[in-house]
């Protein structure tokens, strides 16, 4: 699996923990020589002796070296850029770029991931940005699988069965249509770059044979010089070749230079000219690259100073031997610097990957607290959702992790968010069966309230229409798409019926209105009533009055008023009759009992009342006859016994009237 394989919705973007050293140029270490002392020896592909013994060797050596990285705990001599690295090179170059401008995949939809696929498409260049359009392609897939598995677990939660599902997206359409596209551009590119490379392997090839030709040659020293430089010339300008031909082809081009400056080595001044030259031009480098230590985009640093490192090599041919060492330690030194900050710019990245490893772990932990919760309601469930959404999304914003726990850490996300998705759905589906029985029983009151709405036995109607209502209030929750429907038929039959209920008490019956009109009569009538010197005799017609009056029946509930005034004149009377207090009193007790009489509600109260007031004074007595005991041995007459058995005969005397009234009650209820 390649670094762009790792899952993308954990981190995006998965950085080595390592990342590559910049290469400082190569070094011939002999493997009995401590590495410190290697730090000395110069290039062999830099400084070439015009021994060819010599020459033979550090060749050996070098090939001995190539592709290995020599580390110390003080310092880090990593190995020079051969040609057969160049691919890394510039991959490395394409991927700093691409990370210059770099877009967090993550916080992306699949709508915008599309887009962005479509905009990388676009480059005129497809293989400088195939690490992005990887990255995008992971995200897209984990994200859209995930969906998938969340549309799975919601049909299944419906009733469906696995075999039967299907979820077809336009995005995913569009998606495998981009893919085939970049395919066959990349497909096209790589089929055009091995042709390029083979002409260009075809070319450098030719170049050698070329300056094979130029060894042992007589002639003019200076022409055949002028021809090698010319040769030199064209070997730069040649692209890549083939890399399984890069090495033998580089060592094959070397060799032969090698052997060709100890040819030059006849002519002193051509060779000491091209050592000032070189020397000119490494001492220029080696400013370059001490200078690049100041600068703060280390991207940008690795880059140029990549590109020193290949014209020092490819560019630039050996210096006089004197000026070997003192070139190598400076230009050492000056990348050491460089690879340093590059260390420290990445060990940073990684505690920061750490910091994000923490946060996730603990969105994860919150996850896995919530979906291990018993949670009973829809509202309940509704919140919680929520609340899992919002730590979904800072989890993909959270930044990445190490790219060796980028796996576990989002497979441990998956699992959390399954298990509530389980949940969730398990609870929906046991809802979707209660649901069903709820709506059945609505649908039975909604039955019940049409049928009756324009029955014309309104009080039994009313007492019908009240208890189908509390019924409905205690019935559980139904879908809203059926809720609707349901509750406004039900409100519909229940306000018709309600409606009619109060526009016929506001309007009355022609049995109230006819009993209001005479009640009317009648209490003109007594109102006209003289009392006599008898007194026995008013007192009969009062009460044949309030007889008459209780005969009429009810009248229309506006109109009650007329009850108050016919009892208000009625205790007018009495109270001119000259009875005693206690048969006045009782007297009016009735009249009041008769004015209440007609309101059921008041009526009720008044009970209660009567009622609370009886065990009021009940438990007065019991009280007061308990404190008697603790005076068992004190006299009658003293004073404080005398006060509570005082205290006693008048709650009794109290209680005895509340009687007397309940009994009058008892008797208008029979």
């Amino acid at each position: 699996m390649s670094e762009h394989d790792n899952l993308q919705d954990a981190d995006g973007d998965n950085l080595k923990a390592t990342p590559q050293t910049i290469n400082q140029p190569e070094e011939v270490i002999s493997s009995s020589e401590p590495q410190t002392e290697a730090l000395k020896t110069e290039l062999p592909s830099e400084e070439l002796t015009a021994n060819p013994e010599e020459v033979t060797e550090k060749v050996t050596a070098d090939q001995e070296k190539v592709a290995k990285e020599v580390t110390d705990d003080k310092e880090k001599v990593t190995e020079e850029v051969t040609e057969d690295q160049a691919d890394v090179v510039a991959d490395q170059e394409v991927s700093s770029k691409e990370k210059d401008s770099a877009v967090n995949y993550e916080d992306l939809s699949l709508e915008a991931l599309i887009a962005e696929f479509e905009s990388l498409l676009k480059t005129e260049n497809v293989h400088s940005v195939r690490n992005s359009i990887n990255e995008v392609k992971n995200n897209f897939n984990a994200k859209f699988s995930f969906l998938i598995s969340e549309k799975k677990e919601a049909f299944l939660a419906e009733g469906g069965n696995t075999i039967d599902f299907e979820f077809i997206s336009p995005l995913k359409k569009q998606f495998n249509e981009l893919s085939k596209t970049f395919r066959e551009k990349n497909q096209s590119f790589q089929k055009n770059r091995t042709q390029e490379l083979n002409q260009n392997l075809e070319i450098r090839l030719q170049i050698i044979e070329e300056i094979k030709g130029l060894i042992n040659v007589e002639g003019d020293v200076n022409s055949s010089y002028n021809t090698f430089k010319n040769l030199q010339e064209r070997w730069r300008n040649t692209g890549q070749i083939p890399s399984s031909e890069n090495n033998n082809t580089w060592n094959n081009y070397r060799h032969h230079v090698e052997i060709f400056y100890g040819f030059l080595h006849l002519n002193r001044d051509l060779r000491d000219l091209d050592y000032k030259h070189n020397l000119d031009q490494k001492q220029k480098i080696i400013i370059s690259t001490e200078a690049l230590a100041n600068e703060t985009d280390l991207n940008r640093a690795f880059r140029e100073l990549q590109a020193l490192h290949k014209i020092w090599k490819e560019e630039l041919g050996p210096v006089a031997k004197e000026y070997k060492d003192e070139l190598w330690d400076r230009f050492s030194a000056a990348t050491k610097v460089i690879n340093d900050k590059r260390q420290d710019y990445y060990s940073q990245l990684e505690e920061k990957f750490e910091e994000n490893l923490e946060i996730k772990n603990g969105i994860i932990a919150q996850i896995q607290a919530i979906a291990e919760k018993t949670i009973d309601s829809h509202k309940d469930w509704q919140g919680t959702i929520k609340e899992i959404e919002t730590l979904r999304d800072a989890f993909f914003k959270a930044g990445k992790v190490p790219s060796k726990l980028n796996e576990k850490t989002w497979s441990s996300f998956k699992d959390a968010v399954r298990t509530f998705n389980k949940n969730k759905n398990n609870y929906y589906k046991s809802l979707k069966k209660d649901q069903s029985e709820n709506f059945r029983k609505k649908l039975e009151l909604v039955e019940i309230a049409e049928q009756n709405k324009d029955n014309e036995d309104q009080e039994t109607t009313l007492a019908l229409m009240k208890n189908i209502q509390n019924k409905w209030k205690t019935i559980g929750h139904i879908p809203r798409k059926d809720s609707d429907k349901l509750w406004k038929r039900f409100r519909g039959a229940c306000n018709a019926f309600f409606d009619r209920y109060h526009e016929q008490k506001n309007n009355g019956s022609e049995d109230e209105v006819a009993a209001f009109e005479q009640k009317n009569t009648l209490l003109e009538s007594l109102k006209a009533f003289e009392l006599s010197d008898d007194k026995d005799a008013n007192l009969a017609a009062l009460t044949q009055f309030s007889t008459d009056w209780k005969k009429l029946g009810p009248v229309v509930q506006s109109k009650r008023f007329i009850d108050g005034k016919f009892f208000k004149t009625l205790d007018g009377f009495y109270s001119k009759l000259g009875l005693d207090k206690e048969a006045l009193e009782a007297l009016k007790y009735s009249l009041k009992l008769e004015t209440l009489a007609q309101d059921p509600r008041l009526f009720n109260n008044e009970v209660i009342f009567i009622r609370k007031k009886m065990d009021e004074i009940k438990s007065e007595i019991n009280q007061l006859e308990n404190n008697l005991q603790f005076f068992s041995n004190v006299k009658d007459d003293n004073p404080l016994v005398k006060e509570v058995h005082k205290n006693i005969d008048k709650h009794k005397a109290a209680l005895q009237t509340w009687n007397a009234k309940y009994s009058k009650i008892k008797k208008l209820i029979q």
